[in-house]
C-alpha cells in the first residue's frame, strides 16, 4: 500500500522543497512545506501588530489564527494554497483570506526567523500542521516533521548533503534569479543556520530513528526521486 503520509526532513538547501514538490505532484498528493505556516503567522503579525517583535503578542495572534494548506486552487504557479482566518476579539465574523503569495514578500522574509523562534508559536503551529498532515495523501517537508509533527508518518526520509554542496546549490539558485551574492557568505550563513537548527532546545534538527537518510551530495534530483519512489514501492 502506498504510504499516505510522507515526511521529508533535512537541513537548509538539502533539496527538500524541490524534491518534495515533485514527489507530491507525481503521486497526486498535497505538497506541504511547513515553513509556509511560519510565514503565514509572520504575515499576520506584520498586518495586525505592525511587527513581529513582541513575542507574547505574536503568540496570542497565532493562537487566534486558523491556517490551512490545500491543493492549488488557482493555476498561477503556486504549489499549494495557503489560507488564514483570524478570530476577532470583538466577535466579528472572520473572513477567510488567500495569503499564498502575500507570505512570500520581502518583509515577511526578513521577520520569519523571529516568529519561528517563539516557542508558543511553534507549539500552536505544530497542532495545525498535524491537522493538515493527518488528512493523508500528503508529502510534508520541514526540519522536524518525522520527529515532532508527524512521528507516525508512514515513510520518513531525511535528506542531507555536505554544507559546501548545499551552499553551491543556493549560490547557483541566486545567480539564476539574476541576483548577486558571495559564495563564501552563503556558506557561512548555512553553517550558522545548521548550528542553530541542530542545537535549539525545541525540536532540534535530527533524523528520526526510523527515517531513511539519503545523502544527495552527488545525486541529481531525478536520482533522489527514484530512490524515494523505490522506498514508496516497498512500504
Amino acid at each position: 500500500m502506498t504510504p499516505s503520509i510522507i515526511a521529508i526532513d533535512g537541513p537548509v538547501a538539502s533539496g527538500k522543497t524541490s524534491i518534495g514538490g515533485r514527489l507530491a505532484d507525481e503521486l497526486g498528493y498535497l505538497f506541504f512545506d511547513t515553513g509556509v505556516m511560519y510565514r503565514a503567522v509572520t504575515y499576520l503579525a506584520l498586518r495586525y501588530l505592525g511587527s513581529a517583535q513582541d513575542a507574547a503578542a505574536v503568540a496570542e495572534l497565532a493562537a487566534r489564527a486558523h491556517i490551512d494548506v490545500r491543493a492549488p486552487t488557482v493555476a498561477d504557479g503556486r504549489d499549494s494554497t495557503v489560507v488564514a482566518v483570524v478570530a476577532a476579539p470583538d466577535g466579528v465574523t472572520p473572513v477567510e483570506e488567500d495569503i499564498t503569495w502575500a507570505i512570500r514578500g520581502g518583509e515577511v522574509e526578513g521577520s520569519v526567523s523571529l516568529v519561528a523562534a517563539i516557542g508558543a508559536v511553534r507549539q500552536t503551529l505544530t497542532e495545525q500542521m498535524r491537522r493538515v498532515g493527518r488528512r493523508g495523501r500528503v508529502v510534508m517537508v520541514g526540519r522536524d516533521v518525522g520527529t515532532v509533527i508527524l512521528p507516525e508518518a508512514d515513510l520518513k526520509v531525511f535528506l542531507t548533503a555536505s554544507v559546501e554542496t548545499r551552499a553551491q546549490r543556493r549560490y547557483e539558485e541566486i545567480l539564476a534569479r539574476g541576483e548577486d551574492r558571495n559564495y563564501k557568505d552563503i556558506l557561512t550563513n548555512l553553517r550558522e543556520r545548521d548550528r542553530i537548527d541542530t542545537s535549539r532546545a525545541i525540536a532540534p534538527l535530527r533524523a528520526a530513528a526510523d527515517a531513511v537518510t539519503l545523502d544527495t551530495s552527488d545525486l541529481s534530483i531525478d536520482e533522489v526521486l527514484a530512490a524515494i519512489h523505490d522506498l514508496v514501492a516497498v512500504r
